[in-house]
């Protein structure tokens, strides 16, 4: 069988959520035993050599100055289309073949729509409406999130999969020395308003005000939407210069922030799936999170979970783990544990079993 897979996030350095999965799913695939009797044909506009890929496995390289999917991988499609298209995202291309699957990660457009642009919240549900009626199959990383496909765009459940994602595992690189002197609290993802960065900073500052604490708040990320209002929460307090903003940084940097941190923070909003949980877990980090059903189900019980609205629960949850070695025990045993129950392997050998059947 020949099997299509939209490919372009894999090949792009700065990886963050979507194109994570899509890079890990193309790794694990071709790691397969079950892989080797099908073609791959991996669809990119650019093609970096970041993975290795055995010889069932070919880049396809689509040149186009815009509107990639839309355009240029619809006439792919149109006049040489394989038996299966995989979309990783909830866009299709004008044209595609009748056997076509797309995951879907999460409706955080649905609940947040002030936390994207006006015109990003429109263009997310048409592409998501398009694949909830045309899609052969749909996967989704959580039973919250396949109820939400449900209750939102009124999905037929019997074409709804879900696998979850996977973790990346502990990079064994050799951290000596901690990347910053202080002790720190750690968040890692992309700041912007969806994520709740703001109340980390103003949770923080009560930190500083009301216990003295000696840490200093690590942000690990790019900017995105709303970050100008994230940048001025930080120019507002007291202790911006206890703040370190990292930008984007490579997968051995980003080990070794985890490796010293007292404390990972994630209060979003809304998530998906939530990998960065995940890896702290697994990275023996202490995690305080939302309380909202997708996060709550991938963390299981490794984690604080707390009202991502309240400044006060999230001040109050770091401090416990901070200053408590029984709580941080606690979270850091049961997070092991939890982590340990996703692969990726088993979600790409899980996503090739939806593909060809």
């Amino acid at each position: 069988m020949k099997i299509g897979i939209h490919a372009k996030g894999a090949f792009k350095y700065e990886r963050t959520g979507v194109e994570e999965y899509v890079y890990q799913l193309l790794k694990h695939f071709a790691m397969l035993d079950e892989s080797t009797s099908h073609s791959f044909l991996l669809y990119t506009p650019y093609h970096k050599d970041t993975l290795y890929l055995p010889k069932n496995f070919s880049v396809r390289q689509l040149r186009s100055l815009f509107f990639w999917t839309k355009f240029r991988l619809s006439l792919k499609m149109l006049f040489d289309a394989p038996d299966v298209l995989f979309i990783p995202t909830n866009f299709l291309p004008f044209f595609y073949p009748s056997r076509t699957v797309a995951t879907i990660h999460g409706l955080e457009f649905e609940y947040f729509p002030e936390a994207f642009a006006p015109s990003q919240v429109a263009y997310l549900r048409k592409g998501t409406r398009r694949v909830v009626r045309s899609a052969k199959k749909i996967i989704v990383p959580t039973n919250a999130g396949k109820k939400d496909l449900i209750t939102f765009y009124k999905a037929d459940p019997n074409k709804i999969i879900v696998i979850q994602h996977g973790v990346n595992p502990q990079v064994a690189y050799h951290h000596r020395y901690p990347p910053i002197d202080e002790q720190y609290i750690l968040f890692v993802g992309k700041l912007e308003k969806k994520k709740n960065v703001q109340s980390i900073v103003k949770a923080f500052a009560v930190l500083k005000e009301r216990y003295k604490i000696p840490h200093k708040l690590v942000l690990v990320g790019s900017p995105g939407f709303g970050y100008h209002e994230i940048q001025k929460e930080i120019e507002g307090t007291l202790y911006k210069t206890d703040i370190v903003l990292t930008g984007y940084i490579s997968q051995e940097e980003k080990e070794s922030f985890f490796k010293y941190a007292d404390v990972f923070v994630f209060p979003s909003l809304y998530e998906g799936f939530g990998m960065p949980i995940l890896e702290a877990q697994l990275r023996q980090i202490p995690v305080v999170t939302s309380r909202i059903p997708n996060i709550m189900e991938v963390a299981g019980e490794g984690a604080l979970f707390v009202d991502p609205m309240s400044v006060e629960q999230l001040t109050e949850a770091i401090m416990s783990v901070v200053s408590d070695d029984a709580v941080r025990g606690n979270l850091v045993a049961k997070g092991i544990k939890n982590a340990q129950k996703y692969s990726w392997f088993k979600c790409a050998k899980e996503t090739l079993e939806a593909l060809i059947t």
